[in-house]
């Protein structure tokens, strides 16, 4: 995935609202916001794990999908000064700033994203944050910065529980045209990880594996394919 995504959004197929489960009211916020319906500026902070950029990359797709110009700028993938990349995204419709927490310490990216939030506001922008930060912490570099972010609409998340992690898995897998049944996912969920990055990679592998040899997901087909790899 690119850094900056301008039009043509190549973000994973699981990146829709419609395969986030709970926190529907954060779900209807960030679509408001995305289809400029409603609050322009949200902090959306949670726990690793939470869906924090899920939500925000689905936020992109909703926005493009209504005819907007969308760019997501994940940090901890960016290199180098942060200001020069933030320059002139006031031509986008909306703008996500994700994992902020790794910029926190920084007075400079701090003061970049501090313009860069009047910026966007001044041009009536809906901008996104992503953060495992919440917003008022005493770890922002920079307290402007801070009163900024104490601004937005603060969508907070909650990590999911197992059985949200199914509830996920079984979306996902639905989209793919794949059935999971209890027994699939308790053989799962005894032998892998559970993260749900980690579930959504073996899902990506065992549909691979199951068009390829025109099997439905079993117990026993799922080991064996594990046991290849």
């Amino acid at each position: 995935m690119s850094a900056q995504l301008p039009l043509a959004l190549p973000v994973g197929p699981d990146q829709r609202f419609d395969l986030f489960v709970g926190h529907d009211w954060a779900v209807a916020t960030l679509r408001a916001a995305a289809e400029g319906r409603d609050e322009a500026a949200l902090f959306v902070a949670g726990a690793a794990g939470s869906g924090k950029s899920h939500l925000l990359l689905a936020a992109c797709r909703a926005a493009h999908e209504a005819g907007g110009r969308a760019r997501y700028l994940p940090l901890p993938a960016l290199g180098g000064p942060l200001e020069p990349l933030l320059a002139g995204l006031e031509a986008d419709t909306l703008v996500a700033v994700d994992g902020l927490e790794t910029v926190a310490g920084s007075a400079a990216a701090c003061e970049a994203l501090f313009h860069l939030h009047n910026r966007l506001r001044d041009a009536g922008r809906t901008l996104l944050y992503g953060s495992r930060l919440p917003a008022g912490d005493a770890g922002w570099a920079l307290p402007d910065l801070r009163s900024r972010f104490g601004q937005c609409l603060q969508v907070p998340l909650d990590a999911l529980d197992e059985a949200g992690r199914r509830e996920a898995l079984r979306r996902r897998a639905a989209r793919r045209g794949l059935e999971l049944d209890e027994a699939v996912l308790d053989w799962l969920f005894r032998r892998v990880e559970r993260d749900l990055r980690s579930l959504t990679a073996l899902l990506d592998r065992l549909d691979r594996a199951a068009l390829a040899a025109q099997r439905r997901l079993t117990v026993p087909f799922v080991r064996q394919v594990l046991e290849q790899g």
